[in-house]
């Protein structure tokens, strides 16, 4: 069996391991975390919290800092069109 955990990024089935930032799994993903009002898409900058480019809805929950939060099993995040 493959170590690691799984996660679901915008529906689609996605395998990190453990102790892995949510941002780093968007990003192994290749999904950005948000687009832009200008249409560009955004993702992780500082990798801090302090920029808040890496928003995103985990669990349900708007706009959380995915580089400040690690992956748990099973956890869902959506990124904003």
């Amino acid at each position: 069996m493959a170590e690691g955990m799984l996660i679901y990024i915008n529906g689609k089935v996605v395998r990190v391991e453990e102790g892995t930032v949510v941002a780093v799994a968007l990003l192994q993903a290749g999904a950005a975390c948000r687009t832009s009002v200008s249409g560009e898409s955004r993702t992780a900058l500082c990798g801090m919290g302090i920029c808040f480019e890496c928003r995103a809805v985990v669990n349900g929950e708007m706009h959380r800092r995915t580089c400040q939060l690690l992956c748990v099993e099973g956890m869902t995040v959506e990124t904003e069109p």
